[in-house]
């Protein structure tokens, strides 16, 4: 039998997911495992349903966010090893099997997984954004950051380390995090074996808002941190390139109707071109995930669309960063 680990969920109003999230977690191959799953508040029916299963339920007194939820988990757990997923992951039979395997007895070691590359609701905006995810978080063995939906460690480590910053912006505290641990000394490890169905929910409008939330958040952290142009998870330098292509072509567009000059026009191909061959790792991985009929849509979408939440999210970044005087405080 393999160590114990400590499975933790912060919980906001998860009422649609934590049910298919906490069943798949008990049909698992791996026995000697516990569920803690920390309720930040909820006013929906979310306790009801895991009232359903035999996890350990605690409550937290006022809406304090994931990373105080997580960290209050992992006070009240038992295991040896945290496993922190979130309340809209499903896992696999064998994901604590193997995350059993890639933690081992290594104490300074944090282990990252990732989504599955066709998330748990197989529509287009939650697909693109899973494969997006899946592609970005994997290609790295030793990522820039390990993401919270599944990410491993042991508990020494853990506790060492003080937890998951509970005074600091949304989204994007498991990246801080990740990079305290580095700091001190730990290695970041990605075991692309590691996977999680993840329920997006997304349509049109919901993808365009995600994008736009998580650039702004992550420029601003960025700028902050001095590593605006880092290859990072999903900051990817595939990403970067993207918009920067995106807004490049829109520019030399401009300056043709301005200017009346044909050479701009012949640089357009010049720009996209590159873009495609920056990008041409993700678009093989778009592909494989669901074949060329997804490939194509997916593409136009990433380059046509896509970059506007991102260029227009990073704008804001920037504003919170220099308005704020630098100051990375809880921003809503």
């Amino acid at each position: 039998m393999g160590p114990r680990i400590s499975v933790i969920i912060p919980n906001y109003n998860g009422g649609l997911t934590i049910g298919s999230c906490l069943e798949a977690l008990f049909a698992s191959a791996y026995d000697n495992f516990e569920a803690i799953v920390v309720d930040d508040c909820s006013s929906d029916d979310s306790r009801e349903i895991i009232a359903r299963f035999p996890c350990r339920l605690i409550a937290l007194g006022q809406r304090s966010g994931a990373a105080k939820a997580r960290n209050a988990g992992a006070r009240n757990s038992s295991g040896e090893v945290l496993f922190f997923i979130d309340a809209d992951c499903v896992v696999q039979r064998d994901t604590l099997r193997l995350v059993d395997r890639a933690v081992g007895r290594q104490d300074d070691v944090v282990v990252g997984g990732s989504y599955t590359q066709i998330p748990f609701d197989d529509r287009f905006f939650s697909t693109f954004q899973s494969a997006f995810i899946h592609y970005a978080e994997t290609k790295k063995a030793e990522p820039d950051y390990v993401a919270s939906h599944a990410m491993a460690m042991r508990r020494e480590l853990f506790e060492k380390s003080g937890g998951f910053p509970e005074d600091f912006m949304p989204i994007i505290e498991d990246v801080e995090f990740s990079h305290r641990l580095r700091r001190s000394g730990s290695t970041l490890r990605m075991d692309a074996s590691i996977l999680v169905r993840h329920v997006f929910g997304f349509t049109f409008l919901k993808s365009l808002r995600n994008a736009f939330r998580k650039s702004m958040y992550w420029t601003a952290y960025s700028l902050k941190n001095r590593d605006l142009l880092t290859d990072s998870g999903t900051a990817s330098v595939e990403l970067k390139a993207n918009v920067l292509s995106f807004f490049s072509v829109l520019l030399l567009l401009l300056l043709f109707l301005v200017l009346g000059r044909p050479p701009l026009l012949a640089c357009v191909p010049a720009v996209l071109a590159m873009n495609l061959y920056v990008s041409r790792r993700f678009f093989a991985s778009l592909g494989r995930a669901k074949g060329l009929s997804f490939l194509l849509p997916a593409a136009l979408y990433y380059m046509a669309v896509y970059p506007l939440p991102i260029g227009a999210g990073s704008l804001a970044g920037m504003m919170k960063f220099y308005l704020g005087r630098g100051e990375l405080g809880r921003l809503r």
